[in-house]
């Protein structure tokens, strides 16, 4: 049985595709991880996987001090990843990004350990760039950022196939959703959105006339004396009766969620993270904005809300791109590419 190692962290995004993956291989090959005590440890650890735990630092996106450290402590971190590697013998490591991802793909290529990373966003983040001639391949969710690496493959963005088993009807009666109203999926990212859940409250009498909400708030967020039709999750666990339950999403534009949404044919109103973001989400909008296949609205137009996502909900043209548009399921490429690399 072979010993694939999964790396990748510092947020959700980089971790849930992750799982995806390690679940499909958890039966035929030793599947563990590595990362820091960050998001990623509580998520792999509550899904039964063996996590190793090393120190890593992280640009800071400004003039700070604190990166003037990075390269002693990144070398001290590349050591204490290859005494895992050497101790846990894998046969390939596999990355999804994320600064705690560069540890072990250095540490592997040291040790003539193979590696496989993916980028998920239009633009490659920093760490790719950084790893990219240390992996045997980049693979990535679209076309155009596989051409900008020598080693660069399209594979498409593993989708979770729990995601494709929900079920309307069952769903609406799991969040107590009436069949009287469209159905609003709200959606903030694993911590939620501060921006979005205040818009949505400001503006929930008159959602509610229209709409059912589903609003996963993220935690902390969570308002008090609901009023009917509005239901509420700090965290929902059962992604696929979410989306299953959903007429119309507003979200963030986050790469998974969004290949997740468009494989489901979900019309949906992104509003791209600006503040904290290298720019990946409004560039991963747009995108798809010009392929027709969902609306966008900048944060700093968030007063309009409502009359947008009423526009989105009755745009027909929307809708039928997304019945034309066929999206790519990375996870078969990526198991493919896996077993073909692994020592």
């Amino acid at each position: 049985m072979k010993t694939i190692l999964f790396t990748g962290g510092g947020s959700a995004g980089h971790v849930v595709p992750n799982l995806a993956i390690m679940n499909e291989l958890r039966y035929s090959h030793r599947v563990i991880y590595m990362g820091t005590n960050g998001i990623e440890r509580g998520l792999v650890e509550k899904a039964g996987y063996a996590f190793f735990q090393i120190e890593c630092p992280k640009l800071v996106r400004s003039l700070s001090l604190k990166n003037l450290t990075i390269p002693f402590r990144l070398k001290k971190a590349v050591k204490a990843a290859r005494e895992i590697l050497e101790k846990e013998k894998p046969d390939l490591v596999f990355s999804k990004g994320g600064f705690v991802s560069y540890p072990a793909v250095a540490a592997a290529h040291k040790s003539g350990i193979p590696a496989l990373t993916h980028e998920s966003d239009l633009s490659a983040g920093l760490c790719t760039k950084l790893i990219a001639k240390k992996c045997e391949r980049v693979l990535t969710s679209f076309q155009e950022t596989a051409n900008l690496f020598r080693n660069g493959e399209y594979v498409g963005s593993p989708i979770r196939k729990e995601i494709l088993r929900g079920e309307k009807s069952r769903a609406k009666k799991k969040f107590s959703l009436s069949e009287e109203k469209p159905v609003l999926l709200i959606l903030g990212g694993g911590s939620g959105s501060r921006a979005i859940n205040e818009a949505v409250r400001k503006n929930l009498k008159k959602l509610l006339s229209v709409f059912d909400i589903l609003h996963l708030t993220g935690k902390g967020n969570l308002m008090k004396d609901a009023p009917a039709g509005y239901v509420q999750r700090e965290f929902e666990q059962d992604m696929g009766s979410c989306y299953a339950s959903a007429d119309l999403v507003l979200c963030r534009a986050g790469s998974n969620t969004l290949f997740e949404l468009l494989t489901l044919k979900k019309p949906c109103l992104l509003v791209p993270l600006k503040k904290g973001s290298r720019g990946d989400q409004i560039e991963n909008a747009l995108y798809f904005e010009k392929k027709g296949l969902c609306r966008v609205l900048d944060e700093s137009n968030i007063d309009l809300l409502f009359e947008e996502l009423i526009k989105t909900y009755r745009d027909e043209t929307v809708k039928k791109a997304l019945e034309e548009s066929h999206i790519e399921n990375g996870l078969p490429n990526i198991l493919s590419l896996i077993d073909k690399y692994a020592k």
